[in-house]
């Protein structure tokens, strides 16, 4: 003890006094919890028993009875449709403004900066503001598409069954946009210009030249983008909160809300911690998707 303390004094072991400190606060504020919550899943937990670690032991019976039960397949099913739909809309779009703001016009830097306006705002203010845009009797949205001729009556977005779920779905994919915008900006400086310009001498249109130069010198940046896109959808809790409370009858219900219900209404805390293990494994495959999308570029 007293040679790491010397170590520590003469400046040798400050390193690993670096190191130790934040892994210390990871290990007791998000390791802890992690496994807390793994091992709950596996026990049976009622309200009683919620404030002691030792309960009955129950093996997979959480999961087993998790799926038996007839909404877990369709709230999955929107789970995929939710993430799929959020992530394409928000690389698309995302990616379609960097590449526009990349001509680098006169005014691009401040318009560029009012569209992360979406990003640094709360999610459920986010939520407020589409509430109102998606409102069925006086909603900006519906009076667009009306007076453009593309809908004859109003949608009620967050009450019909067939719609609730592309209205967060929508307000997801506006949340998210400039995000993916931001970085995959930054990707795009980082292309010398002197392959757009040897391309472009050796006759290589506009096309020809994004698909063998700009996509394959972003794969690592796309890569990362969606991973982290997974990332940030599956904890996407607070558009659900706002705008349809994963209605009507569970038509817009994902599993990171459904968790939440189950744990603090329904007061089923097993299950709620069975759904979040299993969002675990989901957020540990895009983790692993973003170590390896970023590791030549950290070794670069």
């Amino acid at each position: 003890m007293k040679r790491i303390l010397m170590s520590v004094r003469d400046g040798r072991g400050f390193d690993i006094v670096l190191v130790a400190f934040p892994l210390g606060f990871l290990f007791l504020m998000a390791g802890l919890p992690l496994i807390y919550n793994v091992v709950m899943s596996f026990q049976e937990v009622d309200m009683f028993s919620l404030g002691t670690f030792s309960r009955p032991f129950v093996g997979f019976k959480n999961y087993t009875d998790l799926f038996a039960q007839p909404e877990t397949l369709p709230i999955l099913y929107n789970t995929v449709i939710f993430v799929t739909g959020s992530i394409a809309g928000q690389f698309l779009i995302g990616f379609g403004l960097a590449l526009f703001f990349w001509v680098n016009f006169p005014g691009a830097s401040w318009m560029r900066g009012l569209f992360l306006v979406s990003w640094v705002m709360p999610g459920l203010v986010v939520g407020a503001i589409w509430n109102w845009i998606l409102s069925g009797d006086f909603g900006v949205l519906n009076f667009i598409l009306r007076e453009s001729g593309i809908i004859s009556g109003n949608i009620f977005w967050r009450s019909d069954p067939h719609y609730s779920l592309y209205a967060v779905i929508i307000a997801n994919i506006w949340l998210g946009t400039s995000f993916n915008m931001i970085l995959l900006s930054v990707g795009l400086a980082g292309i010398p210009a002197d392959l757009y310009e040897a391309a472009e001498l050796d006759g290589a249109n506009v096309w020809q030249r994004f698909w063998t130069i700009t996509l394959p010198m972003m794969r690592s940046t796309i890569g990362a983008i969606i991973a982290l896109g997974l990332i940030f959808t599956l904890q996407q809790f607070d558009l659900f909160a706002a705008i349809t409370s994963g209605g009507p009858n569970n038509s817009s219900n994902v599993t990171q809300y459904w968790a939440w219900d189950l744990s603090f209404r329904q007061y089923d805390f097993a299950k709620g911690a069975t759904i979040s293990v299993i969002m675990i494994v989901f957020v540990m495959f895009a983790s692993v998707v973003y170590v390896r999308s970023t590791r030549h570029e950290v070794r670069g």
